[in-house]
């Protein structure tokens, strides 16, 4: 499994949709929205990158403020790391944020909570208290000894097991490391200032050992952002096949052979050179929650890839419309059994789907996958969508 941010910047074109808090956020700094037709026809309001840090996308993440991103190229292999990387980072940020909201629901359900409302009556704590997060980090930023103190607590025995773990690679266990402490670290500072403020107490030991089986709870939901961002690039790469023969079997009328664009480098290139130019793309969109982005839907994923944008839109409104007579539909493991071999390596998206619905099963994240077709047309668009 790769860090998700080992790279200090993805060069990798993307439109970025915003949520009604981004919106409100960039109006009130004075940074120019753009409003996108996106491939569903679809008008949004949002900011286009060539260039981004791992970093900057996943904090949006983590405070709602992305809704969707979108992808559109002729071709992926090239940009084969950084859309994995694109999908690792979302699915972490998703993580991050849904292990912190657990973490925090812990917190204030805590006998620490209880004891600092009997202490405290004037200042009562509960779920709809306002927190000023910037003044309690001020805080605990104080004692830096003290957070390193609170981390060895949590972290000491996942540590040992990690470090005593025969199965795992010396990388691989560089790897869980690094993970783990980007879990603690996007703990919310209020989480931090009630488990220093209350350090060493009974109450505090029962409040770490939650955290604790928290945290081993997601670090195994962590294996499913490696198996998706396989998924999706093995899919990505079978659309641009699909898309390159559609082309030319519409375009050259039998005057090259489809088969050996496939493997032609230079003929492939200057064909795809020319379905850049004519706008005839694959699309990539990665959907975080519901489609507002809303609160409550926060951890939701919904993966699509599609190509041909005015196709998509017919396909889209038959779907809508329930014109099932015009539509063919399935799950992804049919549709991969469907796929000529000549086109796919279909024993290596099986692999992969194989792998991605067993991590899903492990940790209980609810794992669809289905591929709508038009009839008549070669049009496929496919859909994975996760609930974490």
């Amino acid at each position: 499994m790769a860090l998700q941010e080992k790279k200090s910047f993805l060069n990798l074109p993307v439109k970025i949709i915003l949520t009604s808090e981004g919106i409100n956020f960039f109006i009130k700094h004075n940074k120019k929205l753009t409003r996108f037709k996106m491939a569903d026809n679809m008008e949004e309001y949002g900011i286009s990158l060539d260039t981004f840090s791992p970093q900057s996308i996943q904090r949006m993440i983590l405070v709602n403020y992305i809704s969707k991103l979108e992808i559109s190229r002729s071709e992926f292999v090239s940009k084969r790391h950084e859309i994995m990387d694109l999908s690792k980072l979302v699915v972490f940020g998703i993580l991050y944020k849904q292990l912190d909201d657990a973490v925090f629901k812990k917190v204030i359900n805590s006998d620490l909570i209880k004891k600092w409302n009997r202490i405290k009556p004037n200042y009562i704590i509960d779920e709809k208290t306002k927190i000023n997060d910037s003044y309690l980090e001020s805080i605990i930023t104080k004692d830096p000894q003290v957070i390193t103190q609170v981390k060895q607590d949590i972290l000491s025995t996942i540590s040992e097991s990690i470090k005593l773990d025969n199965d795992l690679l010396p990388e691989e266990k560089t790897i869980k490391f690094y993970i783990v402490d980007k879990y603690i670290n996007n703990l919310r500072p209020f989480t931090w200032f009630i488990l220093t403020k209350f350090k060493n107490s009974q109450e505090y030991y029962v409040l770490v050992s939650h955290i604790r089986e928290l945290l081993k709870e997601y670090l195994e939901k962590s294996k499913i952002a490696e198996y998706l961002s396989l998924m999706i690039m093995e899919l990505a790469i079978n659309a641009e096949n699909s898309n390159l023969q559609g082309y030319i079997k519409k375009n050259y009328k039998g005057t090259i052979d489809s088969k050996e664009v496939l493997h032609n480098i230079d003929l492939r290139n200057r064909i795809l050179q020319e379905i850049d130019q004519l706008n005839e793309c694959i699309y990539l969109s990665l959907q975080i929650g519901g489609k507002s982005g809303s609160i409550g839907t926060m951890n939701r994923l919904q993966i699509t890839l599609f190509n041909r944008e005015s196709e998509y839109r017919e396909l889209k409104q038959s779907i809508e419309t329930k014109k099932i007579i015009d539509l063919k539909e399935k799950s992804l493991t049919d549709f991969y059994k469907s796929i000529p071999e000549q086109q796919v390596n279909t024993e290596l998206g099986l692999y992969y789907l194989s792998y991605l619905n067993e991590a899903c099963d492990k940790v209980n994240v609810r794992f669809d996958s289905i591929v709508n077709q038009l009839r008549n047309s070669e049009l496929t668009v496919i859909t994975l969508k996760l609930g974490f």
